[in-house]
């Protein structure tokens, strides 16, 4: 299974704009910018997907993993908070916290902790963070 999505940049980084768009059609050119990624402007910026992804997978594994325990959540709400940081090697994604709030009857202390352990070990948003990444890079005229 293969999902895309395209980024489009116009201008330099301070002043020109992009938008981001899915194949799905969730985003639909949907505006990113500097201000919205390194201050407070209007749009979107990769960190904010990163964490909608994490929170996202990690919450979908646990429920798999509360399964596998013979547990159904009624509620599971995970906040994800991913934190960029300017280093002495540039800007870096330093860290992905998840906070997760969860409903779970019948669970006990010990089961939540290792299917949430195993979750945030075993959702594949976890492991990208350590992937290798690839790059087909086209010069057009």
């Amino acid at each position: 299974m293969q999902r895309t999505a395209t980024a489009k940049w116009q201008g330099d980084l301070k002043g020109g704009k992009g938008s981001l768009s899915t194949a799905s059609g969730i985003l639909s050119d949907t505006a990113y910018s500097f201000s919205s990624r390194f201050e407070q402007g209007t749009g979107t910026n990769p960190e904010e997907l990163l964490a909608a992804a994490h929170a996202g997978c990690f919450t979908m594994a646990l429920s798999n993993q509360l399964g596998q325990a013979g547990l159904k959540a009624a509620t599971l709400e995970t906040k994800c908070t991913v934190t960029i940081e300017k280093t002495d090697a540039g800007f870096e994604i330093t860290s992905s916290h998840l906070e997760l709030r969860a409903r779970v009857p019948g669970a006990s202390k010990e089961a939540f902790d290792k299917a949430a352990g195993e979750a945030k070990a075993g959702c594949p948003v976890s492991k990208l963070y350590n992937t290798k990444i690839t790059l087909d890079a086209h010069l057009e005229s």
